[in-house]
Order: C-alpha cells, then sequence, then structure tokens
C-alpha cells in the first residue's frame, strides 16, 4: 500500500476535503477526488437524486415493490472505503447493496481487506485469535448499523470463504453480523458441497454467480440446487443472454424463482458486447416488470460493467442505472 506522505486537500468551490496522512491510499485518494470533482457527494447533483426518498431524506430504491439494488463491485477505481461507498449509494438513492469484501475487510480489520506496499515481502497470514473474531465481527455490526441508520440494507456480502473450516464459518458470521440474507461467490460444484452444510446451519444463503459459460440448466432441474437447501443462484442476466447467443432469461427466472437470491442487472448482447443500458439487447425492462408482476422479493442489483463514457464516473452511471429501472416500472 502506497502511504500518502502528506495532508492531501481537495478544494471544490466551497468544499474542502483534507486526507490526512497514511489515511488511504493514492488510487483511493484519487478516486475520490474524481468523484467529488463530478459533484457526486453534493447534494441534488446526480440526475434524479431527490427521487425515490423517504420522509427522513434516506434513500428508497423499493420501486413498486421491486427491490433494485447495486453490488458495489459497480463503483470499482473510484470508491474504496466503506464510508465512501455507503456516500455513493446515497447519493445514488440505493437503499439496497451487495457489499464487496474490500470494504467489509478494511471496516472490521479482516485480513486481505487492504493492499500491501507495492515490493514488499508477502507475510504468512497470522491466525486470528477468538478475541480478534469477536472484534472484527463487532465492527461488522457496527458496519451494519451505520448502513442501517442511513437507510440501506446489506442484503448480500461478497467475501472470499479461504480455505479452511474455519475462515468458512467465520465469513457466515461476517454475514449474521452485517445482516445478509445470503453470500455470493462463482459457480462452482465442488465449493456448493463444500459449503452446503454451512449454509443449512445457519440458513444463510448461498447464490452462485454465472458467467456466460456456466448458465444454470433449463431442460432438467439444475443439479447445483440438490446439494444444500440453502444453495441457489445469483443470476446475472446479463451474462446468460450473451452465453446463450441471446436467449431470454425471463423462462430462468419462472423456472428458480425460488432459488434466486438476487439478480445482477446489465446491459449484454447476443455477440457478448456490454454496453450501456438501453442500448444493448437483454430484456431488462421485461425482466423488472415480471418481477413485479410475480411478486418477486429477491433484489435486482445493478452492476455496471460497461465502460464508463468521458466526462461520466461510476456514481453517475449507476444513478443512470436506477433512473432506467424506475422508467420500466412506471
Amino acid at each position: 500500500m502506497l502511504d500518502i506522505a502528506c495532508c492531501d486537500i481537495i478544494t471544490l468551490g466551497m468544499n474542502t476535503t483534507i486526507i490526512p496522512e497514511g489515511s488511504t491510499t493514492r488510487r483511493a485518494f484519487l478516486g475520490r477526488a474524481a468523484i467529488l470533482a463530478a459533484g457526486a457527494f453534493l447534494p441534488g447533483s446526480v440526475p434524479g437524486a431527490e427521487v425515490g426518498r423517504t420522509r427522513s431524506g434516506k434513500p428508497n430504491s423499493v420501486i413498486d415493490g421491486v427491490r433494485i439494488g447495486c453490488i458495489t463491485y459497480s463503483y470499482r477505481g473510484e470508491v474504496s472505503t466503506a464510508e465512501d461507498t455507503l456516500q455513493a449509494l446515497i447519493k445514488d438513492g440505493l437503499s439496497e447493496v451487495e457489499l464487496m469484501g474490500g470494504p467489509i475487510q478494511a471496516f472490521a480489520g479482516i485480513q486481505g481487506g487492504g493492499r500491501r506496499r507495492r515490493g514488499a515481502p508477502a507475510e504468512a497470514p497470522a491466525k486470528p485469535s477468538d478475541a480478534q473474531r469477536e472484534a472484527q465481527l463487532a465492527k461488522c455490526r457496527e458496519l451494519r448499523k451505520l448502513y442501517n441508520d442511513a437507510g440501506v440494507n446489506i442484503h448480500i456480502h461478497k467475501m472470499d470463504f479461504g480455505q479452511s473450516d474455519e475462515e468458512i464459518e467465520f465469513n457466515f458470521q461476517v454475514a449474521k453480523a452485517l445482516g445478509c440474507m445470503g453470500i455470493t461467490t462463482e459457480r462452482s460444484e465442488a465449493m456448493a458441497k463444500k459449503l452446503a452444510p454451512f449454509a443449512d446451519k445457519h440458513k444463510i444463503w448461498i447464490g452462485f454467480h454465472n458467467h456466460t459459460n456456466n448458465t444454470p440448466l433449463l431442460d432438467k432441474l439444475d443439479p447445483i440446487l440438490e446439494l444444500g437447501e440453502y444453495i441457489g443462484f445469483n443470476l446475472d442476466v446479463g451474462h446468460y443472454f450473451a452465453g446463450t447467443k441471446g436467449k431470454s432469461p425471463l423462462p430462468v427466472l419462472e423456472k428458480y424463482h425460488d432459488r434466486i437470491i438476487s439478480l445482477h442487472l446489465k446491459d449484454r448482447t447476443a455477440d457478448g458486447a456490454n454496453l450501456p443500458w438501453g442500448q444493448g439487447q437483454t430484456p431488462i425492462k421485461e425482466i423488472l416488470q415480471l418481477m413485479r408482476k410475480e411478486k418477486w422479493t429477491f433484489p435486482a442489483d445493478i452492476e455496471v460493467e460497461y465502460r464508463i463514457p468521458e466526462g461520466s464516473n461510476a456514481v453517475a452511471e449507476v444513478a443512470k442505472c436506477l433512473q432506467y429501472c424506475r422508467e420500466a416500472l412506471a
């Protein structure tokens, strides 16, 4: 990790932010500066920011019964800390989130949450003591309160499980401390077999995320679901559309809706292009309208994976995607 040698000061009009020595990485600082420069943290600066607020001013992205959230991977390279991630979510008007492991681990002091100094040798991981683990879980509960008090629900987290049973057990404890109903990870039959007993024990779902080459089966019951009662899908509808050369994800939702813990929404084409929403071919509007019609309550999380247009930033692009959802459900 590259320590900042002295205090960094950002001044934009009447707004000044001071970054104390050693408090962040240069990349995080530059990302924050870019967002501030675009006005992402200034009230009313994101188009539509005033839409979808409670009377107390907290965000509300449940649209006509459909829970719209965001996976914080969408902010990659621009927002890194748990606090700044929360501010981005509030600015975008999002009350639901799938929180990536980096902000959680950095906030709670869990190994792996930061980057080591370039060129520094890797250190052998030390097994945390019971007292250290409890302190980390206490910080996770503090993080949950921070988000909940601001009106944001952490419905899922995505933190690596590690290799040992102790690490896996701790990951489920983190989920409980954060108030999550599930944990997402990449699809793997071996991991499903390994995680199923823990998921059943804690009654916390595992949502396996598909890419273009490992989409859920339609011609028969997907065998991964037979491995545990709390094994389900984190269905990436854009990857499904691209991976099947343009087949609609709607039949997958209809078949597996009781085993889908969340969606990742993105707009792709049948030949694999990843585009700003409305420029691709993925039937995002139809998906959201079907969710409303069937009263399905799993969250649909925005994932900005297309190239950020010049002059924009990730916070602004997430806001555009949320507006697209509002218009689809109008």
